[in-house]
């Protein structure tokens, strides 16, 4: 397990939350399907479609930006979230010399709103931190975690229309 993960995985056990975290394999793509479906199921209730119409789209949409993550981001860590050996998310992590690139988190519906991303979050500002790295995030402009990554320190930086590129800054210790 890469070593942030084991950080990430130690500092929740202490919590006892029982978070574990397992890179992706061919035999998750249904289940990160379906969560991908349900982080973006209101948006598509606003089409004049049926339910299978719906779930057709999103599950091209999921291909869509699946096919664009293995192939822009080759060498980034993308891991399964557990929870009680239960899957309940994904965080995609690229880390470079200087940065640490969010590239997704998605809690299944029934952890949202319950501190896990927040959790999570604070655990890879505090690597970036201790590594002396910004951390960096395409935030949706539709997407109410926009004013969740303000309230906790990051900057929008560029306006690329439908995403608003955003950092964080490690600060000055002295």
């Amino acid at each position: 397990m890469p070593k942030a993960c084991l950080a990430y995985q130690n500092k929740l056990k202490h919590l006892a939350l029982d978070i574990t975290f397992k890179a992706i394999s061919d035999n998750d793509m249904a289940f990160l399907s379906e969560l991908y479906r349900s982080t973006r199921w209101e948006e598509v209730m606003q089409a004049p479609w049926d339910d299978q119409q719906r779930i057709d789209f999103l599950s091209q949409q999921f291909d869509a930006q699946h096919t664009h993550y293995l192939s822009h981001y080759p060498h980034a860590e993308k891991l399964l979230i557990k929870k009680a050996k239960q899957d309940i998310g994904r965080i995609y992590l690229d880390r470079d010399d200087v940065s640490i690139c969010l590239i997704d988190v998605a809690l299944i519906p029934s952890e949202r709103g319950n501190g896990l991303g927040t959790l999570l979050l604070k655990e890879l500002l505090e690597e970036a931190q201790l590594t002396d790295k910004k951390v960096v995030i395409h935030v949706e402009n539709f997407n109410p975690a926009y004013h969740w990554y303000i309230k906790h320190g990051f900057q929008q930086i560029e306006d690329k229309g439908v995403y608003q590129y955003m950092e964080w800054y490690p600060k000055e210790l002295g």
